[in-house]
């Protein structure tokens, strides 16, 4: 452990589209990003320490070369035993303007979520005593708390508070699709660094035909509101309507931002998909129907069926890979490659 030389991180923010403004932050007044705090939260998202055997890390099961979630189906926990779902993203989390967490949305804020992994038996396996103990015994902490919040005791609340600013720092806005929006200010508008098919692939996805803008909405294209995306027709994951038992929410998941989707596979809240034209084609001709489906995705009594050619299908997936940010991918401010800094 060590202190770090860290650049701002406060004021990083994503272009608006037009008529969209800040409202979509979910970062509570009492926990604005400072350097000190986030860098705090960064040191604590790769120490191992945050888990009983000392072998997982956050940083085990979000790796930032894949914007910061797992390229496994179902992530490795502290014993060898798998996670009940695939490990989201965490890019962009400050944007999702409803502020809950996890697939099933059963953490009211990015405040609570950072700690249940910590406790839970198979990711991490300590308790919040635990934690407070282990991380009490490491002298190195007590400078870092210190210089976060004037105060060198750790406790839970003060590590769930810098967690919490790391994870808000980790901004994705400098990918292809920024450099062409930055030119129009208008995401409609043809661009001009993209391709054709990078521009067809655009106007699909603005459009009434595939309706994907209306559920990843905003420049983080993000979802605000859990759907049930017609996965299955017999439900076996609740998802929110397992958490708050309304039948209305019954299969509905959190929706990710598709921000550096290229690198975040494999996709849904299972990992059943491990390309990107298979998530396509799931649109495009696998919605399943159930009572539970949500509107977007229906056509009368029955699932929208899409009917994209094959070259559209190309466009849309062109487009998508538009959405890296290899700048993130690899920004330093982000990684454990720790600065240190003479004391």
């Amino acid at each position: 452990l060590c202190s770090l030389l860290y650049s701002s991180l406060s004021h990083r923010a994503l272009p608006s589209f037009p008529t969209r403004r800040s409202s979509y932050l979910n970062s509570p007044n009492f926990n604005t990003i400072s350097n000190a705090g986030a860098t705090l939260g960064r040191v604590l998202f790769y120490d191992s320490a945050l888990s009983k055997n000392n072998m997982v890390s956050c940083a085990s099961c979000h790796d930032q070369s894949k914007s910061f979630s797992d390229d496994k189906k179902l992530s490795v926990g502290f014993e060898g035993g798998l996670t009940g779902r695939n490990s989201m993203s965490l890019a962009n989390a400050k944007f999702y303007r409803n502020g809950r967490f996890f697939w099933d949305e059963r953490a009211a804020n990015l405040e609570t979520q950072v700690l249940i992994p910590i406790q839970d038996h198979v990711e991490m396996g300590l308790t919040l005593t635990e934690l407070e103990n282990k991380l009490n015994a490491i002298p190195q902490y007590a400078i870092l708390f210190k210089r976060a919040f004037n105060d060198s005791v750790v406790t839970s609340q003060k590590v769930s508070l810098a967690l919490s600013q790391f994870v808000r720092s980790m901004v994705s806005y400098q990918s292809k699709f920024d450099e062409g929006l930055a030119q129009t200010n208008d995401p409609r508008r043809p661009f001009s660094n993209f391709t054709n098919s990078e521009n067809r692939g655009k106007q699909l996805f603005f459009s009434p035909q595939t309706n994907c803008a209306q559920c990843h909405t905003t420049a983080a294209f993000i979802g605000d509101n859990a759907r049930n995306n017609g996965l299955d027709a017999v439900l076996t994951d609740l998802g929110v309507g397992g958490i708050n038992n309304r039948n209305n929410d019954y299969g509905k998941f959190k929706v990710p931002s598709l921000r550096n989707i290229e690198v975040t596979g494999p996709f849904m809240h299972d990992g059943r998909f491990t390309t990107l034209e298979q998530v396509i084609e799931h649109y495009n001709s696998g919605v399943q129907n159930s009572q539970y489906l949500d509107n977007r995705l229906r056509q009368g009594n029955r699932a929208r069926r899409l009917n994209l050619s094959t070259s559209d299908k190309t466009a849309l997936k062109d487009f998508l890979l538009t959405l890296t940010d290899r700048t993130f991918l690899n920004d330093e401010k982000f990684s454990s490659h720790l600065k240190i800094i003479k004391r």
